[in-house]
């Protein structure tokens, strides 16, 4: 397999093209500095064997720089020695870790920085940031060569400059967002000025590998398509890579949910780059890897990290199942005030605080063949015991079984065929058809959401994920009306997707607080995925410390 093959970025070596994305954490400190917990969860990546670590976006060190809450910064030289721990964290494992740095320009977080400046003055979603003057420019020309002395120092093994996603150099690059007549703007090669200057600065004071991280497309409607990102890439000079993701403001960009086709950004590139590439996007399953890597040199994975850390070693070993990415853009997607999470993942982000048992005698009986007490079994068999599971239906998955939305559904049933193996893997007995009286553990949800009911005309005020989806198919036989909030639980991504198919059923969306529905279940923490999985952990867990002596 290609994908395990080694490569060369520059002059370092990579020993597979497996790399962990970027992705926001929001573990680092408030003040900018790393810490265990955030050391700890790139580390259990490079222990899974992605051979190379991109840092989520860090800024560079300014009072305009900053995007995101807890986001670490570069260019404090007191934070060195917490740096060097970063990356010696990374390299026992073999794994090399790029630092990716950012300034975030026009969307930078308005309450964290003194002044919001961009190339020019223009609509960013709402706001106008102002626009750079030449010492604005030579600020941040400083900030960016600071921040690669501090790499060097720190020992990363290369640096990422992120010129994606509507970031300032991204800014500089995009025809919308650069409406400059200077030397900075007006033309394809005048816009690559600035990005070309941070490039040479940021190569000249690092002696390291240099990568771009590029937008090879936009989905706004005003956006540059895949042909100018990939010239975009390719008239570029000085760098080692380039690093496709998509987007700018408009959904999907990088992260599309289930609603988007698999590889949706690959999709999208014209040809082979000419210069040595990676891709990110919707590739979540070894054999897309493989296909993506006929036309790039290294497949960035994002959330498929989140959801199995381990994705690379079990592809090498290929005797465990790999924890499917199943695309819902949940709990990896509470940017603004939340730390990393995965919904089918319940240890992203708390790496350093997990309860491990191993060793473990006896048997454990198990009531429940749904989320929850599938993940207990896994979790009780892999500390030594032998499992039971009881469930009274005629199959496993629960509620799994009962998702109707198509698009929800295919993404959702591979992680129903992941716990289908892993159980005969393990050699878990399953009793189905089979009420238990009596277990060591009775996995049942805590709540049951009520089926929509079918009447001829519908209002539905739930946030509820089991009513978004039975509202698109009660639409095909009679009249449904949903309030605005009900989209609520869904990250903007999936509610654009959402919102144009159920429109296209003829759902229509109201925003009424005086309107009279007939299901009312708005909800801030709805019983989903991830805290099913919580649910049958802790309840292992409590039986396995009550029972402690005797298991042991």
């Amino acid at each position: 397999m290609k994908s395990l093959t080694g490569e060369y970025i520059g002059e370092t070596w990579i020993k597979n093209r497996f790399v962990m994305a970027p992705m926001i954490s929001n573990l680092a400190d408030p003040s900018g500095l790393t810490n265990n917990n955030h050391i700890s969860y790139l580390e259990e990546r490079a222990l899974g064997g992605f051979g190379l670590i991109i840092t989520e976006y860090s800024y560079v060190f300014m009072d305009s720089a900053k995007g995101s809450r807890n986001e670490m910064v570069i260019g404090v030289s007191d934070h060195i020695p917490k740096l060097k721990r970063l990356t010696e964290s990374i390299h026992r494992h073999q794994s090399k870790i790029f630092l990716q740095i950012v300034h975030a320009g026009g969307k930078a977080l308005s309450p964290k920085n003194e002044r919001i400046i961009a190339p020019s003055a223009v609509d960013y979603m709402g706001h106008k940031p102002a626009e750079m003057a030449e010492e604005d420019m030579e600020q941040v020309r400083k900030a960016f060569e600071s921040a690669a002395r501090i790499a060097r120092t720190a020992n990363f093994d290369g640096i990422e400059i992120h010129g994606a996603h509507g970031y300032l150099i991204q800014e500089f690059l995009s025809p919308a967002l650069n409406t400059r007549s200077d030397r900075y703007g007006g033309s394809f090669q005048k816009r690559l000025t600035f990005p070309q200057e941070i490039i040479d600065l940021v190569r000249e004071s690092s002696a390291i590998p240099v990568g771009i991280r590029l937008s090879l497309y936009e989905d706004d409607s005003d956006g540059y398509d895949a042909s100018y990102g990939l010239a975009v890439a390719e008239s570029l000079r000085n760098i080692d890579y380039v690093h496709f993701s998509a987007g700018r403001f408009a959904p999907p960009g990088s992260s599309a949910s289930f609603y988007s086709n698999e590889m949706h950004i690959l999709k999208k590139l014209p040809r082979k780059p000419k210069v040595k590439t990676m891709i990110v996007g919707s590739m979540t399953t070894p054999e897309s890897i493989e296909e993506a890597l006929k036309a790039v040199d290294f497949v960035a994975l994002g959330r498929p990290a989140l959801a199995d850390p381990f994705f690379p070693s079990k592809v090498l070993t290929g005797n465990r199942e790999i924890r499917p990415c199943i695309r819902c853009n949940q709990a990896c997607r509470d940017l603004s005030y939340g730390e990393v999470r995965c919904t089918v993942n319940t240890l992203t982000g708390f790496e350093l605080t997990r309860r491990r048992f191993t060793g473990l005698k006896g048997e454990i009986t198990i009531a429940g063949g749904g989320i929850s007490g599938l993940e207990a079994a896994l979790k009780a068999r892999e500390s030594g015991l032998k499992v039971t599971i009881y469930e009274r239906e005629g199959a496993i998955g629960g509620d799994l079984r009962k998702i109707t939305d198509p698009f929800k559904k295919k993404e959702f049933d591979r992680l129903l065929i992941y716990y289908e193996k892993e159980i005969k893997r393990l050699g878990i007995d399953v009793c189905l058809s089979t009420e238990a009286e009596r277990a060591d553990i009775f996995a049942i949800p805590p709540v049951n959401y009520k089926d929509l009911p079918e009447i001829a005309e519908l209002s539905i005020d739930s946030n509820i994920y089991k009513h978004q989806d039975q509202a698109l198919a009660l639409a095909d036989q009679c009249t449904v009306i949903m309030s605005e909030r009900s989209l609520d639980s869904m990250d903007r991504n999936r509610q654009v997707a959402y919102r144009k198919i159920a429109e296209s059923k003829g759902i229509k969306f109201v925003r009424d607080p005086d309107m009279e529905f007939n299901v009312k279940n708005y909800t801030k923490n709805q019983h989903d995925i991830k805290s099913a999985m919580e649910q049958g952990i802790s309840k292992l867990e409590y039986y396995i410390i009550s029972n402690l002596p005797e298991l042991s």
